[in-house]
């Protein structure tokens, strides 16, 4: 491929990747206000779930909107637009952001177990823009903020709101409340998860803030019984988190990439 088509195809796909981070923030903020019909919240309390945050713990959402178009801008500029970390990853980013406007629209619109679907996939588009980042190992203090803080951040988010969106599907398809039991067997399965993947990956610093906040603020709101657990779990990944750094070797490295 000639350094012009090369030169080309970075400008379309770092186009996208902006495309979609104004995409998703415009989607985010609508449906979060209710203007597309029921607001994301209220679609979300109308079917019983034991693990839905409580409190503001969906202001998670602004961040990671600001994160990600920082994100999108710093990649889109010339100096960057050919970098590998950049074409390895702004596809995947890219198809993230557009999966998230979806999710926004099916939740918003009451169509929950297709927003599942959709949620599922978007955690699956995050994973591979982590592992494809996680390949190239960039490095410097402009890829730990810009590319692996708003990448991990996400990622780690997402990860735990497909699990309470599964218990939300479930509580719409079935038109019935989720069991206590059934709660906690999730986010038991959640935290061992959450920790395999903070003792393994690279940059793990935002995907595991992410996780604690999530968690935090599902044991502020469960019974008591998802609570514990929920609390169990956020000690688990905190726990692996400092483990990480400490034997890492390279703190910074482990936390920031």
């Amino acid at each position: 491929m000639s350094e012009n088509v090369k030169s080309r195809s970075d400008l379309v796909r770092a186009s996208c990747v902006l495309l979609a981070a104004l995409l998703q923030l415009a989607a985010g903020a609508l449906g979060g206000s209710g203007a597309l019909g029921a607001s994301v919240g209220e679609v979300a309390r109308s079917h019983p779930n034991p693990l839905l945050p409580g409190g503001t713990a969906f202001m998670i959402w602004n961040a990671i909107y600001v994160a990600v178009l920082a994100l999108a801008v710093w990649q889109a500029l010339p100096s960057q637009r050919g970098e590998p970390v950049h074409r390895d990853t702004g596809w995947w980013i890219a198809i993230a952001g557009v999966l998230n406007a979806v999710w926004v629209l099916l939740f918003a619109s009451g169509q929950v177990a297709a927003s599942q679907i959709v949620i599922v996939a978007l955690l699956v588009a995050l994973a591979a823009a982590w592992a494809n980042a996680a390949a190239d190992a960039p490095s410097g203090r402009a890829a730990r903020w810009l590319l692996w803080l708003p990448l991990t951040l996400y990622t780690g988010w997402v990860a735990v709101a497909a699990v309470v969106g599964a218990l939300t599907t479930w509580a719409a398809v079935t038109d019935d409340g989720v069991a206590s039991a059934a709660a906690v067997l999730a986010l038991a399965l959640t935290a061992a998860a959450l920790t395999w993947v903070v003792a393994k990956a690279r940059a793990v610093l935002g995907f595991t803030a992410a996780a604690l906040w999530a968690l935090a603020w599902i044991a502020a709101s469960a019974d008591p019984a998802a609570a514990v657990t929920a609390g169990v779990a956020a000690a688990l990944v905190a726990g692996a988190f400092l483990v990480r750094l400490i034997v890492s070797g390279e703190p910074t490295r482990a936390a920031l990439g």
